[in-house]
C-alpha cells in the first residue's frame, strides 16, 4: 500500500511539482518534495533524505531541463537503493535517468500535463486503497471530505470530456471537479 509519495523534481519544475502535490493531497496521499524555498533551517540534503526514506513511492518529474539534473538523478538513485517503487513522469523529448531507463514512464507535453497527473493518480489508485477526497469549496472556502469517485465514473467523465459533479456539504452549492486532478473548476 502506498500512503506517502516523494516527488523528485528540479528547482525549475517546482510549479509542476506543486500541481502533483496538491492533486495527491486531494486524494489523501501524504507527499514530500524538496520545495527549494521552504524550511530554511533544515539543509536540503536532510529534507530530501528524510522525504525519500519516509515514502513508499517516488514520482520522478523529468522535464527536458531536469533530465540532466544531478539532484534529480541522486534522488532517483537513493530511491532505487531503498528499493522504492519509482514512477517517472517524462516530458516528451526529455531523457530518462540511467537507473530507471528501462521503466515505462507516463509521458506528457506542456499541454497534457494534467492528463499525466490523472494517469499518475489512476496508477496510484491501482496500487493503493484510496477512499477519500479532500477539496476546498470554491464558493464558501470550507474544506470538505467525501468519498473518492470510483474510477469507472472518472473514466466515463474523461471519455465524455465532462466534469465530475459534487455538492458542498457546507453551502450546498454544486462544484465541478476536473476528473484528472479532482481540482475544483472555476464557475463559467
Amino acid at each position: 500500500m502506498i500512503s506517502r509519495v516523494y516527488i523528485s523534481h528540479s528547482e525549475g519544475d517546482e510549479d509542476l511539482a506543486m500541481v502533483i502535490s496538491m492533486a495527491l493531497n486531494r486524494i489523501g496521499l501524504e507527499n514530500f518534495a524538496a520545495m527549494y524555498h521552504l524550511s530554511p533551517g533544515i539543509f536540503m540534503a536532510e529534507r530530501v533524505s528524510f522525504g525519500i526514506r519516509n515514502s513508499d513511492c517516488l514520482v520522478a518529474l523529468i522535464t527536458k531541463e531536469s533530465s540532466t539534473s544531478t539532484t534529480l538523478n541522486q534522488e532517483v538513485g537513493l530511491a532505487k537503493g531503498l528499493d522504492l517503487l519509482i514512477i517517472p513522469l517524462l516530458e516528451t523529448g526529455a531523457k530518462m535517468p540511467f537507473l530507471i531507463g528501462q521503466s515505462q514512464p507516463i509521458e506528457f507535453t506542456e499541454s497534457s500535463f494534467k492528463d499525466a497527473v490523472g494517469l499518475l493518480i489512476k496508477t496510484l489508485r491501482d496500487l493503493s486503497r484510496l477512499e477519500w477526497l479532500r477539496i476546498a469549496c470554491p464558493c464558501c472556502g470550507e474544506e470538505m471530505t467525501q468519498y473518492l469517485t470510483i474510477q469507472e465514473e472518472v473514466d466515463e467523465s474523461l471519455m465524455k470530456g465532462s466534469c465530475l459533479e459534487t455538492v458542498c456539504s457546507y453551502c450546498q452549492n454544486m462544484i465541478s471537479l476536473d476528473p484528472r486532478t479532482f481540482a475544483p473548476m472555476p464557475k463559467i
